[in-house]
């Protein structure tokens, strides 16, 4: 048994798996294993429609059979534009039968984002929902899809509702006109016309692609992470072992509200719930009303969600209404879980929670708190089974460090990617000496836990020392007239940087500059303390609740070049701006800011933790 799998047993509860005998198989046999041996149990529900897991595996050979009569070949790429509903799980799970390379595909993504994308992945078949194809219809010609297979939303609906809501959709402007010629634009129906079944053996699952799943990227366009079979069902054998569950010792349902087009949204709301042939219900748009009338209606028990998630659950006014009781177990990620907001959630549902780390890189978890164990405050826990970690220095990248040391997290066990699509030099650069280079600022204590300190791109230096954003944000958050907020380093024409931070109040509180300036005083050395503090009714986020430091840096860029041109126009007499109109202080003290436009929200980061 290697270290880090001592150290998971040193810190769970009796009874849960040790040392997993992880096997890797092909990812569609978690749906063939739960067809055969749990055939009638629900796969998944939504609305009125309900599909067994015989139902879905029947649906997907039969998606499978079409693709190959359509001229898929194995290894050929299947992109899914789709936002979370049956046709995007079948669609999945019928792409890896028919032996193709699933790409799922943000389906906010514009012009210059879809091309690039394209582009470099080179799918033959993209699946999409009609309400995007005005946006796709323009770059037919760049795209270089050989056929489009168009879904509506009706057809993830059982009759009546279908009919309603088709009749619904067009009178309202959202039934769009697409070019059906059954060739080059298909609809979604002709792909169950046939009585043909496929099922595509993966030949080498340590090679075969199973996912090409793009990173959020923080510089520059993302990079896709080959995720092999061998890949993900290692990983999900790893989450099996995490929360202790089988599909012979639980019957769960999902609440499927972390997209599927994201890493952590795909493995742990269609493959994860497959393992189990639990029940997956899929919520397309998030609102937090009804996200508690479906907990009201279906009472899941599986619930897997960034921390804003849960907080904007727990504010809701009428939250004392529902019952909440039926959750037993969650995953948050991310973004850091605050304590008291965890605690709460845990009072109110029973349910028992734990934080951890990934990124698309791994499929994407590396680290966790044990579900049934030593869970620490802050901490994002210890390696889950099969996997090691390690803190390396920042400088020489290559020298291991030891217990308390900060220096860049580096991990590596069979969830970790075989490398970047058509990025030679970067899969070398990451996968250094074997190792997954995370760029994440960490260090690891005496038990064997491991404590993000920060990104390495986001660490700021303030008067020639290093400051973490991360920390200052944990001193924000403590603060009990703040809802959100967010620190980083901006750029300074004197001091070449200086902190900023970004904060959202509370519904009905008001902050003054002075009293939050104070407080973080008390709590940070002085040169960490932010010198310029902004109000905001938001903050830009990704599409799985993380905030986005990357967009509001790009925001502040834009601002100084805007600033450079305005000064080279000759109207450099004027003092330099503050947020709101405010001068900034020139002894480094806090400026006062007011609600600024909001950031165009930008890609998702590929890590959570």
């Amino acid at each position: 048994m290697s270290e880090e799998n001592i150290a998971w047993k040193a810190h769970i509860q009796e009874g849960a798996p040790l040392h997993p005998n992880i096997v890797p198989r092909p990812l569609q046999s978690f749906l063939d294993e739960a067809a055969e041996k749990f055939g009638q149990r629900k796969a998944v529900c939504f609305q009125n429609l309900t599909l067994t897991y015989a139902q879905l595996r029947e649906k997907a050979e039969h998606f499978a059979a079409s693709l190959r009569s359509m001229g898929l070949q194995s290894g050929d790429r299947v992109a899914i534009m789709m936002p979370n509903l049956p046709q995007t799980i079948i669609a999945f799970w019928g792409a890896l039968k028919a032996g193709a390379t699933v790409v799922m595909t943000n389906p906010l993504y514009m012009e210059k984002e879809l091309t690039h994308h394209f582009g470099d992945c080179t799918p033959r078949f993209l699946v999409v929902l009609d309400l995007f194809w005005s946006k796709l219809e323009p770059l037919r010609g760049q795209l270089g899809v050989e056929a489009y297979i168009v879904s509506r939303v009706s057809d993830g609906l059982a009759f009546p509702l279908n009919i309603l809501q088709s009749f619904q959709a067009k009178r309202q402007g959202n039934h769009p006109a697409v070019p059906f010629d059954g060739r080059s634009v298909v609809p979604w129906k002709s792909m169950f016309k046939t009585r043909e079944r496929y099922n595509h053996a993966p030949q080498d699952l340590q090679k075969d692609l199973a996912l090409l799943q793009y990173t959020g990227g923080t510089t520059g366009f993302s990079k896709g992470a080959m995720l092999t079979h061998a890949n993900i069902s290692s990983q999900v054998q790893q989450l099996i072992a995490l929360i202790h569950c089988t599909s012979e010792n639980s019957s769960h349902v999902y609440l499927s509200i972390m997209p599927f087009f994201h890493v952590f949204g795909l493995v742990g709301n269609i493959v994860l719930p497959a393992s189990m042939a639990a029940c997956s219900i899929p919520v397309p748009r998030y609102s937090p009303h009804d996200v508690l009338e479906l907990i009201k209606r279906h009472r899941p028990t599986f619930f897997i969600g960034a921390p804003s998630i849960y907080i904007s659950l727990m504010q809701q006014k009428d939250i004392s209404s529902y019952d909440l009781t039926c959750i037993q177990l969650c995953i948050s990620g991310s973004s850091p879980f605050p304590q008291a907001s965890m605690e709460l959630f845990q009072k109110m549902t029973k349910a028992n929670i734990t934080e951890g780390f990934g990124l698309t890189e791994a499929s994407p978890v590396v680290i966790a708190n044990p579900l049934y164990g030593l869970q620490k405050t802050g901490s994002i826990g210890i390696p889950i089974p099969e996997t090691e970690a390690r803190i390396l220095d920042l400088e020489n990248g290559n020298e291991e460090l030891g217990d308390n040391k900060i220096g860049e997290l580096a991990v590596r066990g069979p969830q970790v990617m075989r490398g970047y699509w058509n990025q030679e030099e970067e899969t070398a650069s990451t996968l250094a000496g074997g190792w997954l280079h995370t760029g994440d600022i960490a260090y690891r204590d005496e038990d064997g836990y491991y404590f993000i300190v920060d990104r390495k791109k986001d660490m700021a230096i303030v008067g020639g020392y290093n400051v973490f954003p991360r920390e200052i944000d944990e001193v924000l958050h403590e603060y009990p007239k703040i809802k959100e907020a967010i620190s980083l380093s901006v750029p300074h024409r004197s001091r070449g940087e200086t902190l900023k931070a970004y904060i959202v109040p509370k519904d009905g509180e008001t902050i003054t500059v002075p009293e939050i300036a104070a407080f973080c005083r008390k709590k940070l050395a002085s040169y960490k303390v932010p010198r310029i503090f902004e109000f905001r009714t938001e903050l830009p986020k990704s599409l799985v609740g993380k905030v986005l430091r990357r967009a509001l840096r790009e925001e502040e860029e834009k601002k100084q070049e805007e600033e450079l041109r305005r000064e080279k126009g000759g109207l450099s007499g004027e003092e330099p701006q503050g947020p709101a109109g405010m001068p900034e202080q020139p002894s480094g003290g806090p400026s006062a800011g007011g609600d600024a436009p909001q950031s165009s929200p930008a890609q998702e980061d590929s890590r959570h933790s």
